[in-house]
C-alpha cells in the first residue's frame, strides 16, 4: 500500500484552520512548512523546548497533507476549503509517497550517542560501541532526554565529572530518567525523579527498570508526600526551562543539602544571568559549561561565591 501526499501553498491566516479541516476531511496527518524555505524569504519560527512558538505558520506557508494513495484528494481539499470559508478551493499538487518500512527507517535515524568520557546512550536495536563504558539503554520517546540535546549532555557531563558515591540525588524534571540513572549509575546510594507529565514518570520507570537501576519516580504531589517529602539532597539537578526554573528558584534551593551541589540547565546563554539572581537570595549560581548557545549552570550551598567553571581541553576557562 502507498499514499499520496496533497500539497497546498496558501497565505499565514488560512494555514491552521485549513490544516485542521484536512483532518476533519479524511487527512492522516497534515504539517506546516514555510513555503520560501531555502530562499532569502525563509523566515524561522523559534521556541525554547517544550514550547509552542508564538506563530504557527509563515506568511508564505506550504500546507503538506498525507492521505491514502486511493483517496479523493480533490474531495478532501474542497471539503476542507469550505469548512473554514474559503469562497474556493485552493490549487494544489499531489506527490507519491513509496511504501516502506517506516520502523526500520526510523530507527535508523537514531545512533548511539557518546557524552563526556565514557558514557554512551544506546537504542535497544544497537549494540553498545564500547561495553565496558557506562551504557544507558534509552529509546527515543515522548518523554524529552535522550542525550542528543545540550542541556541533557551538559548535565550528565557534569555528572560525570562530580561522581557522588553513596550520596543522594534529586532529579527535578526527569522526563525520561536519563540524568537519574546516570547519577545511580556512577554509584549515588538513594536517587529520586521528579516530573508534572505522568506520561514521563511512566517512561522514567520503564527506562530505569531495563537499566537495572533502583530510582524512585513521582510526580510533585506524590513526591510531597512521600518518605522524601522533607528530604534535602546531595545533588539537585534540574534541567528544564529559564521560567520554570526562575519560579521555583526558592523550593529548588530548599531541597539542597548544606554544602551541597545545584545544577541548572535548560538555559540560554544570554538567560544564565537573570537565573543565577533568582538564585542569589538562596545559592551562588554560575555558568560551570556552555554548548551550542545552552549553559548548564553550578552552585554549592553555603559557599561564598560561585564554584568555578570547567576548563577546556586546552587548560582555559
Amino acid at each position: 500500500m502507498g499514499w499520496t501526499e496533497v500539497v497546498i501553498e496558501i497565505a499565514r491566516e488560512h494555514a491552521e484552520g485549513l490544516s485542521d479541516a484536512l483532518m476533519e476531511a479524511g487527512a492522516l496527518s497534515v504539517s506546516v512548512e514555510d513555503a520560501d524555505e531555502g530562499t532569502e524569504d525563509e523566515k524561522p519560527l523559534f521556541g525554547e523546548p517544550g514550547m509552542v512558538p508564538k506563530e504557527a505558520a509563515w506568511d508564505h506557508s506550504r500546507v503538506v497533507a498525507l492521505t491514502d494513495e486511493d483517496a479523493d484528494q480533490a474531495a478532501i481539499v474542497a471539503e476542507a476549503a469550505s469548512a473554514i470559508g474559503l469562497q474556493q478551493a485552493p490549487a494544489f499538487t499531489t506527490r507519491s509517497v513509496a511504501d516502506a518500512d517506516w520502523v526500520r527507517l526510523t530507527q535508523s535515524q537514531f545512533e548511539p550517542i557518546h557524552i563526556g568520557k565514557n558514557i554512551w546512550v544506546v537504542p535497544s536495536w544497537h549494540e553498545a560501541p564500547d561495553p565496558d563504558a557506562l551504557i544507558l539503554e534509552v529509546d527515543p520517546g515522548l518523554a524529552f532526554g535522550t542525550g542528543s540535546h545540550p542541556t541533557t549532555r551538559l548535565c550528565m557531563e557534569w555528572l560525570e565529572a562530580h561522581p557522588a558515591p553513596g550520596k543522594s540525588v534529586l532529579d527535578y524534571g526527569c522526563g525520561s530518567g536519563i540524568l537519574a540513572m546516570v547519577a545511580k549509575k556512577l554509584g549515588a546510594a538513594e536517587v529520586s525523579g521528579v516530573d508534572i507529565d505522568e506520561q514521563a514518570i511512566e517512561s522514567a520507570k520503564l527506562n530505569a527498570e531495563r537499566n537495572r537501576c533502583e530510582i524512585d519516580f513521582y510526580v510533585p504531589d506524590d513526591f510531597v508526600a512521600s518518605k522524601h517529602g522533607e528530604e534535602r539532597f546531595d545533588i539537585v539537578v534540574a534541567n528544564i526551562l529559564s521560567s520554570p526554573l526562575k519560579l521555583m528558584a526558592p523550593m529548588l534551593s530548599s531541597r539542597v543539602a548544606e554544602g551541597g551541589n545545584l545544577i541548572l540547565s535548560g538555559v540560554l546563554a544570554r538567560q544564565a544571568e537573570e537565573v543565577a539572581a533568582a538564585y542569589a537570595p538562596f545559592i551562588k549560581l554560575g555558568v560551570w559549561a556552555e554548548q551550542d548557545g545552552w549553559v548548564a549552570l553550578h552552585g554549592q550551598l553555603g559557599a561564598e561565591r560561585a564554584p568555578e567553571p570547567r576548563a577546556t581541553a586546552d587548560g582555559s576557562k
